[in-house]
């Protein structure tokens, strides 16, 4: 009397957890909360925010509490992650600190005292610039963060990781339509996106933000266009002939959506017509294409055989639609003076406040005390249009390196996945090139200071991280 049957969960709620119901409802709440996340100017705006800022930290809340109910571990343990945790932990508690009001003391920054006799009162300083723009930064790296560990724990199940890329690659495809047409008929009126002189932005108000993000969604793409060709042409002959055969047949079957995915992609990317985007993804497609490729011969040779047709159809579609890259690279060439000229005035402040940093996010606030005349006098310069500067400006040459590390760990675990696995080795092959564009792009852009970005990116990097290691592995904590 009163014991449930052997086997059965007692109570109906706690029957439906056990039966596998919260996870997939979580997880299609994450995919749709990233295909929200370009909507709304790319999520640059302080509404998206807000919005993701209770969207993927509630969804990690919802998620922990579900574990708690279920008695049950995380499927990947903190341990498998302690170098970068420790790493970014160490990170947020030093933005926190540089939050923190003084009244005096060596690590508060001078321009607290300027503005007291400015103001002809006391102040309370910190070692951050603007407290307010490190308290916004710090609040969108929290959210990357909760994104991040949401994709790692949801995506060590195999067919949600392969879903992942399923969706990115079809989102980004479904933007870049709209944006190929926006580029001609106009904007949504609800949309304030200033014309672009025919560049494709889609929702983002940035072409070159827009370019970054669709070369993270066509690497996905390109990657699950691969696998789909590979497995098709599994156990064929060696004929030339029956192999193209193969191909043509399987780009008019299940391919062909992700085929014409992967296509809206390349040309709403070439029509963007941004530089550093188009020669990032160049460089992660490139990537992807050693990172996939097949261990014995037999199937290399057929690898390279699906390289060369999708190499074929990339160069058509450069042909028809890159004018506006070539325009651009015409135009003004690979470099650009004036974002040279902020490199080195930001490399200035940085030796300014090696240790300290001027606050996490406050370039737009610091850099007007640096600008001379190697500038022009027209426009404001909000980012330095070097990721990795700004960091480094932020945090000091203590703290930033740290953030990049982090990141870099998890990049570096990726690329071993890449190379060990055989099952779902395409999760963490699209996560590495994925941080190879990022990687790249943010030499030159701020791209991943664009939360559809970062969050799209730290989306497929935690995906590939939970794919990492063989599903065969224990990793639950």
């Amino acid at each position: 009397m009163g014991e449930a049957p052997a086997g059965r969960p007692a109570g109906g709620l706690r029957a439906r957890l056990h039966a596998g119901f919260v996870e997939p409802v979580l997880f299609g709440l994450y995919l749709t909360g990233l295909a929200w996340l370009p909507l709304w100017y790319g999520s640059n705006d302080p509404i998206a925010w807000g919005a993701n800022a209770v969207l993927f930290p509630g969804l990690a809340i919802l998620y922990e509490l579900s574990l708690l109910a279920r008695g049950k571990g995380h499927p990947v343990g903190m341990r498998e992650l302690a170098l970068p945790a420790s790493l970014f932990a160490a990170v947020v508690g030093w933005i926190a600190l540089q939050t923190v009001g003084w009244r005096g003391g060596p690590l508060v920054n001078p321009v607290w005292s300027m503005a007291a006799e400015a103001l002809g009162r006391p102040l309370a300083g910190s070692i951050t610039a603007d407290r307010e723009l490190t308290d916004l930064a710090l609040l969108r790296l929290i959210t990357a963060a909760a994104a991040f560990w949401l994709s790692v724990q949801l995506c060590r199940d195999g067919a949600r990781a392969r879903l992942l890329l399923v969706a990115v690659a079809s989102i980004g495809a479904l933007y870049a339509a709209y944006g190929i047409v926006a580029a001609k008929a106009g904007q949504v009126p609800w949309l304030d996106i200033p014309p672009s002189g025919g560049k494709v932005t889609s929702t983002f108000v940035n072409h070159n933000s827009f370019g970054a993000y669709a070369g993270i969604a066509l690497v996905a793409a390109a990657a699950l266009i691969l696998r789909h060709y590979q497995g098709e042409l599994d156990g064929a002959s060696g004929s030339r002939r029956h192999q193209l055969a193969l191909l043509i047949e399987a780009s008019g079957s299940e391919g062909a959506p992700m085929l014409a995915a992967g296509f809206v992609l390349l040309v709403g990317l070439l029509l963007t017509g941004s530089r550093g985007a188009t020669i990032a993804a160049g460089i992660a497609v490139v990537a992807l294409g050693f990172l996939a490729r097949y261990r014995d011969a037999a199937r290399g040779r057929q690898s390279l055989a699906t390289i060369a047709v999708g190499l074929a159809v990339a160069a058509a579609a450069v042909f028809a639609f890159g004018d506006t890259v070539g325009a651009a690279l015409e135009a003004r060439g690979v470099s650009d003076a004036s974002r040279l000229a902020v490199y080195r005035l930001t490399l200035r402040s940085i030796f300014d406040v090696p240790l300290w940093g001027y606050g996490y996010g406050t370039f737009a606030a610091v850099f007007p005390m640096y600008r001379d005349r190697s500038l022009g006098v027209d426009g404001t310069w909000g980012q330095a249009h070097d990721t990795y500067l700004e960091v480094l400006q932020g945090l000091g040459l203590v703290f930033g390196p740290m953030l990049i590390a982090c990141v870099a760990l998890l990049v570096l675990r990726c690329i071993k996945g890449a190379r060990r696995r055989r099952e779902n080795a395409i999760v963490p092959q699209v996560a590495a090139s994925a941080a190879c564009l990022v990687g790249v792009h943010s030499l030159v852009d701020f791209s991943l200071q664009i939360q559809a970005v970062a969050l799209t990116f730290v989306a497929l990097l935690g995906a590939g991280v939970a794919q990492s290691e063989s599903s065969r592995l224990v990793l639950e904590d």
